[in-house]
């Protein structure tokens, strides 16, 4: 029988008098691929600032792996297992794409960002190798002495995935992966994803792309205007009325 790893449970937020969020309550399921979707403005990328710390839900709880992480801070968040890959790329512009991974593969094992130059020397040959690792997994570890702000879109993309991987979490949050994307890069990011999938790894991601959500998902929850309107197998939600008209156009 399938855990849920993440449960969100009857979660509001307000700001101000605008409900961005309406008694949302989800759960992504061990191993699961779990799409959320929904129209611009919709609570996605609120819900997940929700489930990381970023922002405190004005009601409702968010548990993690049977505890619950309401109230805690981003960072500890993170040490407990769940990275997220930003809708921007947050990455290190001046910094190489190897040394890009360095810096969370040694903060996964220190508790910490905090860079001490005696624990990055003794650690420097494995804490490279682990990061020529995951760069050689998303396809750039030949880049790996370039400078980061040098990269496309898509391959800052690939490098922020590769940050989050080294990190072996227990959940990924990816928030609008290809975002920006020609459709090779879309397509080349599909392909990274389900190599990623096949190895069990649970995963929720918000998407725009129809394609993408549907070559990915196993299961899709649905948001308007900050509620759910449908939660279910890819199938059942593509075919669900309500969706169409909110969402996916009627015509779909």
């Amino acid at each position: 029988m399938q855990n849920a790893v993440l449960h969100i449970a009857d979660v509001n937020k307000n700001f101000g008098g605008l409900r961005a969020l309406s008694n949302i309550d989800l759960q992504v399921m061990e191993g699961m691929t779990h799409a959320i979707i929904g129209p611009n403005g919709a609570g996605k990328s609120t819900l997940l600032n929700v489930c990381i710390g970023r922002l405190a839900p004005d009601s409702g709880a968010v548990v993690f792996d049977g505890e619950v992480i309401t109230g805690k801070r981003p960072y500890e968040i993170n040490q407990l297992g769940v990275a997220r890959v930003f809708q921007t790329p947050e990455i290190f512009p001046d910094l190489s794409l190897l040394q890009n991974v360095m810096i969370p593969a040694f903060a996964r094992r220190d508790g910490a960002f905090r860079l001490n130059a005696w624990q990055v020397a003794a650690r420097q040959g494995e804490l490279i190798e682990e990061a020529e690792h995951w760069l050689e997994d998303v396809g750039l570890v030949e880049q790996k002495d370039r400078l980061a702000s040098n990269l496309s879109r898509g391959d800052k993309r690939r490098l922020e995935l590769a940050m989050g991987l080294v990190q072996k979490p227990r959940l990924l949050l990816l928030d609008e992966p290809t975002a920006g994307m020609s459709r090779h890069d879309t397509n080349a990011t599909i392909d990274l994803l389900q190599k990623i999938k096949k190895r069990g790894m649970t995963k929720v991601i918000i998407e725009h792309d129809m394609h993408v959500v549907f070559s990915l998902a196993d299961r899709v929850t649905v948001l308007a205007q900050g509620a759910v309107i449908a939660d279910g197998k890819p199938d059942e939600v593509r075919g669900n009325p309500v969706v169409q008209e909110a969402y996916l156009g009627g015509s779909h």
